[in-house]
């Protein structure tokens, strides 16, 4: 990884991707110049879709698409689910595809647990572009840190770092999924290391 960007920092450039979800990008922006630790509510279904996993199998789909896949595109924590920021489309798409995969609740083989699909008509809340009681810099300026505890537990894992980000489709997200809960019948009985210690590659990114 570059040690001019973490993951777990919000660009500028991620930023106004962030806000021209919105339909006044620079009211978004001018709100996160004054509070950068404001979460903000954006729509889903034309810069992004997002797929609301509970949080221990979202962190194993996200280590399996950098371990094993292509990356991820941004992905956050909020509320105890993880966020992965998806290509358009792939709300309307994934339900299906696990249905035919019979991986879904209603599948013969073990369940992959419910995955939430927002898209066009759907909004998500995303964390703060910076959440520090000393003070950040605004998205004008340099990159800035997210919440690392975040309110009520919101934060970027992969965090957006540039204008036009690679998203996952519905195919890699399954593909994520399905391995995800394959390792779930696997998993030691004995607690996980500390996965907030994690690093993404994000130069790895395909």
């Amino acid at each position: 990884m570059s040690s001019a960007w973490n993951a777990s920092y919000v660009t500028p450039d991620g930023a106004a991707w962030l806000a021209s979800a919105g339909t006044y990008p620079r009211s978004t922006l001018a709100l996160w110049e004054e509070r950068p630790g404001a979460p903000v509510v954006l729509p889903c279904g034309s810069v992004f879709d997002v797929v609301s996993a509970p949080a221990m199998f979202g962190r194993r789909m996200l280590d399996r698409l950098w371990d094993d896949g292509p990356g991820s595109g941004p992905v956050a924590e909020f509320r105890g689910r993880m966020l992965l920021f998806a290509a358009p489309g792939t709300a309307q798409r994934l339900p299906a595809l696990l249905e035919w995969e019979e991986w879904g609740a209603g599948g013969r083989t073990r369940p992959v647990p419910p995955l939430l699909c927002h898209g066009t008509g759907d909004a998500v809340t995303v964390p703060a572009t910076a959440d520090s009681p000393t003070g950040v810099d605004s998205p004008s300026g340099p990159a800035v840190p997210s919440g690392a505890s975040g309110r009520a537990g919101a934060r970027w894992l992969v965090a957006p770092d540039c204008r036009q980000p690679w998203l996952p489709g519905p195919e890699v997200v399954l593909w994520a999924a399905v391995r995800a809960a394959r390792e779930a019948v696997r998993i030691s009985i004995f607690p996980p290391s500390d996965q907030g210690a994690n690093v993404y590659d994000v130069s790895r990114r395909r």
